[in-house]
């Protein structure tokens, strides 16, 4: 392992999508920047992600930065250079409640207005794109065809392998134990790998990031959630074009992953910590839920799984910002199970905040400060 600098112009903590988008745009802009990482890169809820990219939002601010991250997806064999298996297959949002319908009419038409293709589906025509579909109670559908899904790892190796390229120094292993300051800015951070003299201080650190801002006293307000996937056996018949669906009232979803499926759902019953022990009857819920709605899933069986952490905030929005109080510690983090699909934007949004130029969309609304002053900023499009 190499050793780290003693200087660095910004210490990004965390090795996740944020981190590395996040270090790849600051160094291909010519920033001195380091990356430190505790584990290796993508080990924390990136890797668990289920990969899914979408604009398909209830929040004005998450469209743009989906629309603004599909775009970089769309164009990464070529910027920063990595095949991330992306298949456009779309979105569905399979709806059975009237208020989830209106919902999501409302959304189609935000949405359409931002120039995202999105649209309203009849239950037939929902089946007819997503086949394993059983369309009993459902009402309507919501379909976004640009949307879809690619590989995380490939992604972080993307952005880290780039950063590389540009000059920015990535350090795996290294766990940051505090954060040295006046009370108002930052000088240095420390590591168990040793010191690094430096101004500003990116907290990427996903579920753990409230950790790093208590170094700094500031109170991050998220809450690490288990999540579990698993994986089945071949299907036959699985159209290739097969879209990510998602039931929305109970949040079980699937979409292809090879010869057969990857699918979970989040079950709210689990309680807040950062355990990733899987649930031994999460695959007997998941059946449960299969059972209603795509009854040909529990032909397959089990090939695999595994279980990652959701970084909930109150309202399901991240928290996006650099802290009043503390000069340069900056933060993005809470993304609430969207994160993984934003990471390109928030990287492009970071290097510009810390370049001191206007972002392309103002994030002011996403800052850890509106809990304090009431203006919430809920996402009602999640999963």
């Amino acid at each position: 392992m190499s050793s780290l600098p003693a200087q660095s112009d910004v210490v990004i903590v965390g090795g996740g999508v944020m981190g590395a988008s996040t270090a790849f745009h600051l160094a291909e802009a010519g920033v001195n920047v380091t990356l430190l990482e505790r584990d290796s890169l993508a080990s924390g809820s990136t890797s668990k992600a289920a990969g899914g990219v979408r604009a398909n939002f209830s929040d004005e601010l998450n469209i743009a930065l989906g629309l603004r991250s599909l775009e970089a997806f769309e164009n990464f064999k070529v910027r920063p250079g990595q095949d991330i298996d992306l298949h456009q297959v779309g979105y569905l949002f399979v709806l059975t409640k009237p208020e989830d319908v209106a919902l999501f009419e409302g959304s189609v038409k935000l949405q359409n207005s931002l120039g995202v293709k999105s649209r309203m589906l009849t239950p037939q025509e929902a089946q007819e794109i997503s086949p394993l579909l059983n369309i009993d109670g459902v009402l309507a559908a919501a379909y976004s065809p640009r949307d879809g899904h690619c590989t995380p790892e490939s992604v972080v190796l993307g952005y880290a392998t780039g950063a590389r390229k540009h000059g920015a120094s990535i350090h795996t292993g290294v766990e940051v134990t505090g954060i040295v300051h006046d009370g108002s800015t930052i000088s240095a951070v420390e590591t168990t790998a040793g010191r690094i003299e430096t101004s500003t201080v990116i907290n990427c650190a996903g579920a753990w990031s409230p950790q790093i801002g208590a170094m700094v006293g500031l109170d991050i307000p998220v809450v690490p959630y288990r999540r579990e996937i698993l994986i089945t056996e071949p299907i036959p018949d699985l159209p290739d074009n097969f879209p990510m669906t998602i039931d929305f009232s109970t949040s079980f979803y699937f979409h292809r992953e090879g010869p057969g499926l990857l699918t979970g759902f989040s079950d709210q019953s689990v309680e807040a910590g950062f355990s990733l022990n899987r649930d031994d009857s999460f695959a007997e819920k998941l059946g449960e839920l299969a059972m209603v709605r795509a009854p040909r899933v529990l032909d397959a069986g089990i090939r695999s799984g595994w279980a990652g952490l959701y970084e909930v905030t109150p309202d399901h929005n991240a928290l996006l910002g650099e802290w009043k109080k503390m000069s340069r510690f900056l933060y993005a983090t809470g993304f609430s199970g969207h994160g993984f699909l934003q990471g390109p934007a928030i990287g492009e949004i970071f290097r510009d905040l810390y370049l001191g130029k206007t972002p392309f969309v103002d994030i002011t609304p996403l800052n850890i400060e509106r809990f304090a002053s009431g203006n919430l900023r809920p996402e009602r499009n999640v999963v």
